[in-house]
């Protein structure tokens, strides 16, 4: 097992029930975090994510697998002892003001109240509340209630209320879904800054493709798997803002590559737009080359004609070294 491995998530699946119906959340997802990453989790509507974030949170069990969190099995707490991690272990940052904060409470109050909660004496946990305000920016907020704040101030005092009982993991779900582009930039910065300065490990949940530009790692989840992962190609590109008409991660400029993931069984998901692009059907054929596995769609199916095969050979040709033409997905195993 990986030493820097705080978060593991090993085969696992949610299935929930609606009525008569069961719908698989989650269905065999992979996934590890180290210690003190920053990372984004995103995702099509349906395809898990949130599922995910509930899992690592301690809110819903999953129906089989494994989730470690920082060498604690979830599986095997006790729900007085899930109560307690999701109390101590965890925060939470959501994307409704209204689930972070209660509205009749001043935003010294509101940091407050996990800490009395969990019975830190009244003086420390005011003295530790004003710390956080000041951590976030907004010390001279204290005595606003929420309707009193902005926004992008409103995220920020919810901050302060995850970091109240010095969680270990920070699960921030949309945090920036209903805030400007620049008010989005400021919490970016200040999870940031949480993880570089403090160490903590934070997982991000956003449709924010520009999210890739604040995160170290952005893990793609689909239909319930970990699918592929994008990671910046230089670091320099580190601070650069903006988007390629498309809002899309493989609009930026180069400075990303996505990665398809291998799960633990050897399976991978290729995504749609190539297996629509380049006429895969059911099937398919593999041969091994020296430096990687060559992919085509099935000849012998009647979804594939030799027809979109000489299209996909225009489309795609012999590479410096004298590739074949038509290569339809090379993987290269890392060495």
């Amino acid at each position: 097992m990986n030493e820097d491995a705080f978060v593991i998530c090993d085969d696992l699946y949610k299935i929930f029930k609606v009525a008569d119906i069961e719908v698989m959340a989650l269905q065999g997802l992979d996934l590890t975090v180290k210690r003190g990453e920053l990372i984004g989790v995103v995702g099509a509507s349906g395809s898990g994510k949130t599922t995910l974030m509930n899992v690592l949170g301690g809110l819903t069990r999953p129906s089989a697998g494994q989730v470690i969190i920082d060498g604690l099995n979830l599986l095997k707490l006790s729900t007085r002892e899930l109560t307690r991690y999701r109390q101590l272990s965890v925060g939470f940052v959501w994307q409704q003001g209204s689930r972070n904060l209660i509205p009749y409470l001043s935003a010294l109050d509101n940091i407050k109240l996990p800490m009395t909660l969990a019975g830190l004496p009244r003086g420390r946990a005011e003295a530790r509340a004003r710390r956080l305000l000041e951590r976030v920016g907004l010390e001279d907020r204290a005595e606003h209630q929420p309707m009193q704040l902005s926004g992008g101030e409103q995220q920020r005092v919810a901050i302060a209320v995850a970091l109240a009982n010095e969680p270990k993991l920070l699960l921030a779900d949309e945090p920036t879904g209903e805030l400007d582009s620049t008010t989005s930039n400021q919490v970016y910065d200040l999870f940031k800054s949480l993880n570089e300065e403090d160490n903590l490990t934070i997982c991000i949940v956003s449709h924010d493709p520009e999210i890739a530009l604040h995160v170290k790692r952005v893990v793609q989840i689909r239909d319930g798997k970990f699918a592929s992962e994008t990671v910046q190609r230089d670091a320099a590109a580190k601070g650069k803002r903006g988007l390629a008409e498309g809002g899309s991660l493989e609009s930026l400029d180069g400075r990303f590559e996505e990665l398809i993931v291998l799960d633990s069984a050897g399976r991978l998901q290729i995504p749609k737009h190539f297996r629509d692009d380049l006429g895969f059907a059911s099937r398919v054929e593999m041969e091994v080359l020296d430096d990687g596995i060559f992919i085509r769609p099935a000849r012998n199916l009647e979804a594939t004609s030799s027809q979109s095969e000489i299209q996909i050979e225009r489309e795609i040709p012999a590479d410096d070294n004298g590739g074949r033409p038509g290569l339809l997905a090379r993987l290269r195993g890392q060495r």
